[in-house]
């Protein structure tokens, strides 16, 4: 018992834990042809939001208001899906909370 034997024999070392950044910033999720759209929506929905600012007038508004919430909306969650695919929110959450979201 002195020399060590017992815990050498039925000891094993302790894995190392997997180091994580923080907040760091991957495309592994976002892999091939699945990059570029998810890249272009939020760009495509601000610039919506953008011409839509441009018109000065307008006869009936309704529909004019109805795109521009409809268009900053899908900014907002187009940039927010975005960030969770390439963060460490993915890992955090689970594929399949990810996909249910």
């Amino acid at each position: 018992m002195e020399n060590g034997g017992v815990y050498n024999a039925t000891t094993e070392p302790q894995a190392k834990q997997p180091r994580r950044r923080p907040c760091g910033c991957t495309v592994r999720h976002l892999r091939g042809w699945r990059l570029l759209p998810k890249a272009l929506q939020p760009f495509l929905s601000l610039l919506a939001v953008i011409f839509e600012e441009i018109v000065e007038d307008c006869i009936n508004c309704g529909g004019l208001y109805f795109f521009e919430f409809t268009s900053c909306s899908a900014f907002l969650l187009s940039l927010l899906i975005l960030c969770v695919y390439c963060s460490v929110a993915y890992e955090t959450l689970g594929k399949e909370k990810v996909n249910r979201m």
